[in-house]
C-alpha cells in the first residue's frame, strides 16, 4: 500500500467511525422516550434531549438554512485543504482532522435529513441533535450549560489536542535543500584565490 493511501486511510477511518457512532446516538436518543431525560450521574452528567436550529453553543445569528450552507461549504474548504496539505502531512495531524471532518459530517446529516425526516421543515432546514448535557453547577452557576453531541465531542478532543500539540502535529514546510555553493562557500573563495595568484595563474 502506498504512503498515500495509508494517509487517506488515518484521515477517513476517524471520520468515518465518529460519523456512525453520531448517527446510532442520535437515533437511539430520537426512538427512546427513556433516554431523553436520563440521569447518568447524579449532578454530573444527564441526557437531555433538544434540537438545536442554530450553531455550536446555541447561537444563533442566522437562519438553519444559511447555517448548513455555511457548515457545509466549510466542511468542504478543510477537506481540499487537508487533501491540498497531504504530502507534509503526519498520521497525529490526519487523525485529528478526520475527527473534526467526521463531527461535522455528523451534525451537517442531521441539518440536510432532519427536517424532512421530522416533519417540520426541507432540506437544509433540520435542526441538530443534542442530548449530552453536564450539570455539574456551583451555586446557582452552571458550569457547561450547554448541550451537545458525539459530533461536538469529537469535534472539540481533536481541537484540544492539535492546540496542546501543535508543535509536534501540525504539518510544517520542509527546509529546501541547500545547494552546493551554500554548502561550500570556501570552495569558490579558494578558486579566485587560486587563480588571481600571479605564480599559479602563469602556470594556469
Amino acid at each position: 500500500m502506498s504512503l498515500k493511501k495509508k494517509k487517506l486511510l488515518v484521515l477517513f477511518i476517524p471520520a468515518i467511525i465518529v460519523l456512525i457512532l453520531d448517527q446510532i446516538t442520535k437515533q437511539m436518543v430520537l426512538r427512546s422516550p427513556s433516554l431523553q431525560r436520563m440521569e447518568i450521574i447524579e449532578g454530573w452528567l444527564a441526557f437531555n434531549f433538544t434540537k438545536n436550529p442554530g450553531m455550536a453553543l446555541g447561537m444563533d445569528w442566522l437562519s438553519t438554512p444559511v447555517i448548513s450552507v455555511i457548515a457545509i461549504t466549510a466542511t468542504i474548504g478543510i477537506v481540499v485543504y487537508i487533501l491540498f496539505t497531504l504530502n507534509k502531512a503526519n498520521y497525529a495531524y490526519l487523525a485529528c482532522m478526520g475527527l473534526i471532518v467526521g463531527g461535522a459530517l455528523g451534525n451537517i446529516s442531521d441539518r440536510i435529513f432532519m427536517a424532512v425526516k421530522g416533519g417540520y421543515g426541507g432540506v437544509l432546514e433540520g435542526h441538530v441533535v443534542d442530548f449530552i448535557h453536564f450539570t455539574l453547577t456551583i451555586g446557582d452557576w452552571a458550569v457547561f450549560p450547554y448541550i451537545f453531541n458525539v459530533a461536538d465531542v469529537a469535534i472539540s478532543t481533536s481541537i484540544i489536542i492539535l492546540l496542546i500539540f501543535h508543535k509536534r502535529i501540525m504539518p510544517v514546510d520542509e527546509p529546501a535543500p541547500k545547494n552546493d555553493e551554500s554548502e561550500n562557500p570556501g570552495e569558490d573563495y579558494d578558486m579566485v584565490s587560486e587563480s588571481t595568484d600571479p605564480e599559479k595563474r602563469d602556470y594556469l
